[in-house]
């Protein structure tokens, strides 16, 4: 009980201090997502960044140099995932582990003697009770230019959302039994059905990494709803409507409105050219 106190107090401390001017700049700059969202969800969003940042443990790896802009570009995005639900910060994360590119994991060669794999690099890793890993060069082109359905934070993130129960089946904690049945019904159908599309070398909207199971099928499709909402939409609405009500956001409804607010501005420029 004290010890929630103290981290409360903590936490209202950090947030009575002014945004630093830096960490705005780095947000509009590297986080493309923040401009969608309403002004209220910005300094929310703000806020809770700040607070997952000071909780953790920030560490470069391979000669990178830890900055405020790496730390505030993956956590922006670690809280844009959980910007509409009940949450602790990720609390059961202790440690962002951070690589200037793709890296190397030694593995077991079945003897027992760890051997490296020279060609295969890896790029992120979400670890159960553990750290979550990511390459710095891949996060920020994934901030920066959305719209291409791949995020990896977003990917590593909704992974920590998955453990939360302790399993990792693609299905995180729900709120009561209807949900968890609808979940599972929808799930399954989408899940069989990118499998399907896949092993007819039919082009899919889900990243077909996504067949690995039913974790990565969770993580590929938070990436997908975040990344392509208006495409998920319109083409896997059911898919689209249940991560909709479980992250308690509408990304979709965010681009179609700044779509419609852009192209009013531009028709207003049109005819002040006019006179």
């Amino acid at each position: 009980m004290i010890w929630r106190w103290l981290k409360t107090r903590r936490r209202r401390w950090l947030l009575a201090e002014p945004f630093p001017s830096s960490w705005l700049v780095y947000l509009e700059r590297n986080v493309a997502h923040y401009h969608f969202l309403s002004p209220t969800e910005q300094a929310k969003l703000r806020d809770d960044l700040r607070i997952f940042i000071a909780e953790k443990n920030w560490e470069g790896c391979g000669g990178l140099e830890m900055t405020d802009e790496i730390k505030v570009t993956i956590a922006a995005q670690a809280c844009l995932l959980v910007l509409g639900l009940d949450h602790d910060y990720f609390s059961h994360v202790k440690s962002i582990l951070v690589y200037p590119h793709g890296y190397r994991v030694p593995e077991d060669d079945g003897t027992g003697t760890l051997v490296v794999n020279e060609e295969e690099f890896l790029l992120g890793e979400a670890h159960y009770r553990g750290p979550v890993i990511v390459s710095w060069s891949e996060t920020l082109k994934d901030s920066r230019d959305p719209g291409r359905g791949h995020n990896l934070v977003f990917h590593e993130f909704a992974h920590q959302l998955d453990m939360l129960d302790g399993l990792i089946n693609g299905t995180p904690p729900l709120e009561n039994a209807q949900q968890r049945l609808r979940w599972r019904d929808v799930m399954a159908e989408e899940y069989q059905s990118l499998i399907d599309a896949s092993g007819e070398g039919r082009a899919t909207l889900l990243d077909q990494y996504g067949t690995t199971n039913e974790g990565e099928f969770f993580a590929v499709a938070t990436e997908c709803f975040f990344d392509r909402p208006v495409e998920m939409a319109e083409r896997h609405p059911r898919l689209y409507q249940l991560l909709r009500d479980y992250f308690r956001q509408d990304p979709a409804a965010r681009c179609r409105q700044k779509r419609q607010h852009r192209d009013r501005s531009a028709k207003i420029d049109e005819e002040a050219e006019r006179f």
